[in-house]
């Protein structure tokens, strides 16, 4: 897409489909729990507290399809959404969104832990229809070891992912510029990363619609329009 318009009319589309049916799906504490790999799946990951919650409730245009935990780190399953359905009867959903568990800060003992991170990287490195990853970092603290972590892992096993700023309406714009700057050039050493950096308030609704509509594109191909 390279006109303006081309950008609007997928952000429409994307808006339409989002207002349409999604449900939640299942929870999955082990692998042998997730669903049949048979649609595209968009995940979720990032540190506890980054808003990840927050953010597929603005994605979605709902108050609550993910529940924000009162403790970070509370999340152990990976949580599938489905999104989109065809009218008939038994249709599969067009795509599946996959909040994932948080990293870092987790208030868990650490064979627990251990046990999410088993669960994430299992499914992470070996998903087939893992379209994209989104990895969230808070526009307030910038990349942090444990992003950068996530991401090196990311790049080993060839999965490609966007990363997202969040809580950019809680910074004052300077300081969001220097942190979108550091971000972005520190993004573009990484083999597995979309060159594009996504800045997003899930309160303002900044940045929800392009994001909205690059999950679409990623989910089913960047010419889908419905």
């Amino acid at each position: 897409m390279d006109e303006p318009e081309d950008y609007a009319r997928a952000e429409e589309a994307a808006s339409r489909l989002f207002s349409g049916p999604v449900d939640f799906l299942r929870s999955a504490p082990q692998l042998q729990f997730l669903p049949d790999p048979v649609v595209p799946e968009i995940a979720f990951c990032g540190r506890s507290n980054v808003g990840k919650s927050s953010l597929l409730n603005a994605l979605t245009g709902r108050k609550a399809i993910a529940r924000a935990s009162v403790t970070p780190g509370r999340t152990q399953e990976l949580n599938f959404f489905d999104v989109g359905r065809p009218e008939e009867e038994g249709a599969l959903p067009l795509f599946r969104l996959v909040d994932m568990p948080g990293y870092g800060f987790a208030k868990a003992p650490v064979k627990v832990v251990d046990k999410w991170k088993a669960l994430v990287n299992s499914y992470l490195r070996g998903r087939a229809v893992l379209a994209r990853t989104l990895v969230l970092v808070d526009s307030r603290h910038g990349l942090k070891d444990v992003d950068r972590a996530m991401m090196k892992m990311l790049d080993e096993a060839a999965v490609g992912y966007r990363v997202v700023l969040t809580k950019t309406d809680k910074i004052k714009a300077s300081e969001l510029d220097k942190v979108a700057e550091a971000t972005a050039a520190e993004v573009r050493k990484h083999v597995a990363a979309y060159p594009e950096l996504h800045l997003t308030s899930s309160e303002k609704g900044m940045g929800i619609a392009a994001l909205r509509a690059a999950v679409v594109a990623d989910a089913l191909g960047e010419g889908w329009m419905g």
